[in-house]
């Protein structure tokens, strides 16, 4: 289990169907949730619609038998009075649930007083009856807000407060809504229920609800619910596999290059390359940034086998001359060449201190940070040497004093090996740079080979260097010092026509 979901491939392949299900899963739920807030409120609207049609029949003085909306191809229909007594309902119903009674039975209901008693005598009990029905009709209202909902789409701005006293033969604005069940011919349906208030001229306050099935709704989400855990499956399926399909065709170039780099380590060949694939994304990239870095790596190792190469050549010359002496002297003692021997063991010393700077160098040893005044230095390496002339100002740079002395004698060595008669020396300031000059007045450094002197073991005049006690070392050393200290080493043609050798460090 860990090998499969280890993979890039199975771990995209997871992620985007996990995605996928969960928007699908989100978005479906909103579908249903929408799909079932539109239908119920247009069965609202509907049953709201009947309910009105009623309470315009009861205000126009249509008596409960001759109420077109209590037929049994309507729905269910019921008429409460203000006392909560069902005066009319639909036929065939037989149970009912959901709205102001449960009950199914019509039951008569008094007299109104204002029915039995003249214009003249009742006026005063009507505004009295009307004063107590407004009261019973709020009480009502209260109650029947209580324990039913209203949608807050289909809400009048009354809904927040009791409605006002109706008018005989006015219809409320206000309409309450439920939801709720009911049985007519033995057929039990789930409804929403619409309740209006009328005020009549004879039966005072009556309270119409009528219901609209939710057939059509519960229909509806069924068969969308259905498709969704059909199709959605399935959907995921489709993106899982696309997913899997396409990032394992992405990444094919990425197995290519791992295995070229498998068999480049067994085989240790840093000539290989891995393949670059023709496109210009991110694996392309990758594949030419490690080109890159192989080739990088063979230059390092080839540079570092030459080095060994040429340090052996180099150190095996001293050392034969050295034992040869002193093979001489211990056979013949009177033959013994003191100072050769000593020569030699210091030009040993020299090779093998000049080996240990570069091992460090190229181990990434990063120079002390300490102030170094380039004139103080010039002048001290310039004390003791004949021929050499200082012209310098101050100039202060950041770095290690010794390895800066170092280059400065590598370079008044090889100055004072090809000069004629003198070597001059010159620091100066260049804008934040400070610049030391070395300029001899021999036969310079012909254009081609300006770059090639300062390769390792690199000698132009190889018999002469190497009597000299050069070991093609010096100006290697002395630029990888100056790189190391953030700046740079060249030479050119001096005035005089002999060499230029121009260090140039950024100022302290």
């Amino acid at each position: 289990m860990n090998r499969l979901f280890g993979s890039v491939r199975s771990r995209a392949t997871l992620g985007a169907t996990l995605v996928v299900a969960v928007a699908l899963f989100v978005t479906g739920a909103a579908v249903l949730q929408a799909l079932r807030s539109n239908l119920t409120a247009e069965a609202g609207t509907q049953a709201e619609g009947t309910a009105r049609a009623v309470a315009s029949e009861l205000a126009a003085r249509t008596p409960y038998d001759q109420l077109s909306g209590l037929g049994s191809k309507s729905g269910p229909v019921q008429v409460v009075d203000e006392d909560g007594n069902l005066v009319a309902a639909s036929e065939d119903l037989q149970r009912i649930s959901g709205t102001v009674t449960d009950r199914v039975e019509p039951r008569p209901s008094s007299p109104s007083p204002s029915a039995s008693a003249s214009p003249s005598q009742s006026a005063p009990a009507r505004e009295d009856d009307e004063d107590e029905d407004d009261e019973d009709e709020d009480e009502d209202d209260e109650d029947d807000d209580e324990d039913t909902e209203t949608p807050r789409s289909q809400s009048t701005p009354e809904d927040e407060e009791s409605e006002p006293s109706l008018a005989p033969g006015e219809t409320g604005r206000q309409t309450t809504f439920s939801s709720g069940a009911a049985t007519m011919d033995d057929d039990t349906a789930d409804y929403r229920f619409a309740a209006v208030d009328v005020q009549t001229h004879d039966r005072g306050l009556l309270t119409v609800s009528a219901g609209a099935p939710l057939a059509a709704e519960h229909s509806a989400v069924r068969t969308a619910l259905t498709v969704m855990l059909i199709g959605f499956p399935l959907l995921a399926a489709l993106v899982a596999g696309m997913t899997w399909v396409v990032t394992g065709r992405a990444l094919r170039p990425v197995a290519g290059i791992r295995e070229e780099m498998a068999a480049i380590t067994a085989s240790e060949d840093l000539k290989r390359r891995v393949p670059e694939p023709g496109t210009h994304d991110e694996i392309a990239r990758l594949a030419r940034t490690t080109n890159e870095t192989l080739a990088a790596l063979e230059t390092s190792v080839e540079r570092q086998r030459r080095f060994v190469a040429d340090a052996s050549h180099e150190l095996r010359s001293p050392i034969a001359s050295l034992r040869t002496q002193l093979e001489v002297a211990a056979a013949h003692p009177e033959l013994l060449d003191l100072d050769g021997a000593v020569e030699d063991t210091v030009r040993l010393q020299h090779l093998a201190a000049d080996l240990l700077l570069l091992a460090r160098l190229d181990a990434g040893e990063r120079p002390v940070d300490a102030r170094v005044d380039l004139a103080a230095l010039a002048r001290e390496e310039a004390a003791g040497r004949t021929g050499v002339t200082v012209d310098a100002e101050s100039a202060e740079v950041a770095g290690s004093r010794g390895q800066l002395a170092r280059v400065l004698g590598n370079l008044l060595d090889n100055g004072r090996r090809h000069a004629r008669e003198t070597v001059s020396v010159s620091v100066r300031r260049e804008g934040d740079r400070a610049v030391l000059a070395v300029a001899d007045d021999g036969d310079g450094v012909a254009e081609a080979d300006r770059e090639r002197i300062f390769e390792r073991f690199v000698r132009l005049d190889a018999a002469r260097s190497r009597d000299d006690g050069g070991a093609g070392l010096g100006l290697a050393i002395a630029r990888d010092v100056a790189v190391r200290h953030g700046g740079t080493l060249t030479v050119g043609a001096a005035p005089s026509g002999g060499a230029l050798f121009e260090l140039r460090l950024p100022l302290a």
